[in-house]
């Protein structure tokens, strides 16, 4: 078995680890789809990562890393720190494999991702949830391991790991019938596109690597620019499957080597693509998962008439994130915003509002008021969706010109956080 301190993983190693895992994966599909195909004026091809077993990827590297260490598995039980994807591909390996395994998830993981590593290590499996961001959980881990002896399958700065995940890009070669001449992968530590980056470089050197982040977590783009992975002062942890603090220094090395351009998308484009995904081609796909998608608008240049596979890497979305996928893709297109407004204490301040300020398509979402006693004026916040993002400017001058003063509170983060 390769060592972990080599700075590449070889092709050799990524298809031993394809021929262990294809009677335990799904050979997932590599579909066309003629939407984007016209959008894009490309042939975009869909690697359907959302269904695998656990809808995921991760179970690729987490059983391969697993089956390479299994006798010392069984002996010591196994470790895992994950927001949720590595998580449940290490509880669906320990069911299988009938090895106990410990796992730390950080309190902020979607319950929905917490239920389904229940189900997939059923009794193999004990969940922890210890802190806000899976480097916090990473820590509680590692701590665990030293006090238990146990094993530690890293999510994803490993040799066995990054093979396994790179058997991606062995079943996308495999299944596609023409050249490929770009593949788009999200980057989260960056096992995904380490692993599929170094299959491709090795048989496909012609194929142009693209990675993505979300531009609220972009760790490996901070990676490339300092030379070096540099922990993040802060990140977005909206898209929980990217979130991480600092690139892996394996991945990194990797990264630099055969990745040759990192994009970052905004998670309120991210939220558009997951609503656009189900909406328009009746997809499930988590907020990592929906990085490729929404980056293709930045590509849209380079990639026409070029064939493109853009993996899907998870479909874990929790149903209950919905309204708020919902809201800040509305924040993103320009159809929501909300305002503090100092309303008139007289009658028919709320009235010549509504008439003369809000817009005959407007709809007024939110709208909380506080009279304040011997005071000309109360606060209230108002939310309104705009029918088409054009009409702000004319809201602003009606604000304006009808004496209503105001304060635009989604310019200003720590006010948004605040109040909405």
């Amino acid at each position: 078995m390769e060592v972990q301190n080599k700075q590449t993983v070889k092709v050799e190693s990524i298809l031993q680890a394809f021929h262990q895992l294809k009677d335990v994966v799904v050979h997932t599909p590599l579909q066309r789809n003629d939407v984007l195909s016209r959008r894009y004026n490309a042939e975009i091809y869909l690697k359907r990562e959302d269904l695998q077993h656990v809808r995921s990827f991760k179970l690729r590297g987490a059983y391969y890393k697993i089956i390479s260490i299994e006798e010392k598995a069984r002996q010591n039980s196994v470790v895992c720190a994950s927001a949720g994807n590595h998580a449940q591909g290490v509880a669906y390996a320990c069911s299988e494999l009938k090895i106990f395994g410990t796992i730390f998830m950080p309190k902020t993981t979607p319950k929905q991702k917490v239920n389904q590593v229940r189900m997939f290590g059923g009794e193999f499996v004990e969940i922890r949830l210890e802190g806000d961001t899976f480097d916090d959980s990473v820590a509680s881990a590692l701590a665990f391991c030293d006090e238990k002896k146990a094993e530690f399958i890293h999510p994803f700065d490993d040799y066995e790991i990054i093979a396994g995940q790179g058997t991606v890009g062995v079943e996308i070669l495999n299944d596609a019938e023409t050249p490929v001449d770009v593949i788009v992968a999200s980057i989260g530590g960056g096992g995904l596109i380490s692993g599929v980056a170094s299959y491709f470089k090795g048989v496909s050197p012609a194929t142009k690597i693209i990675g993505v982040e979300p531009s609220g977590a972009a760790s490996m783009a901070t990676a490339f620019e300092k030379g070096r992975p540099v922990a993040l002062e802060s990140i977005d942890k909206f898209v929980d499957g990217a979130a991480v603090k600092c690139a892996g220094a394996f991945t990194y090395s990797i990264a630099s080597q055969t990745v040759d351009q990192i994009v970052a998308v905004d998670e309120g484009k991210v939220c558009t693509t997951i609503l656009e995904m189900y909406n328009q081609h009746a997809i499930v796909v988590e907020p990592a998962g929906a990085l490729p998608i929404a980056a293709l608008d930045t590509l849209k240049e380079d990639i026409q008439g070029k064939q493109v596979v853009a993996i899907i890497s998870g479909g874990n979305n929790d149903i209950s994130r919905m309204q708020e996928i919902k809201e800040k893709s509305l924040l993103y297109e320009g159809y929501l915003h909300y305002f503090l407004v100092k309303f008139p204490q007289r009658a028919g301040a709320l009235r010549q509002f509504l008439h003369d300020v809000l817009g005959p398509e407007d709809d007024i979402t939110t709208f909380e008021y506080t009279k304040k006693n011997n005071k000309e004026s109360g606060p209230a916040l108002v939310g309104i969706e705009l029918h088409d993002p054009a009409d702000y400017p004319a809201l602003v001058e009606r604000f304006e010109s009808n004496g209503f003063d105001y304060k635009v509170v989604n310019t200003d983060s720590l006010l948004f956080e605040l109040l909405v």
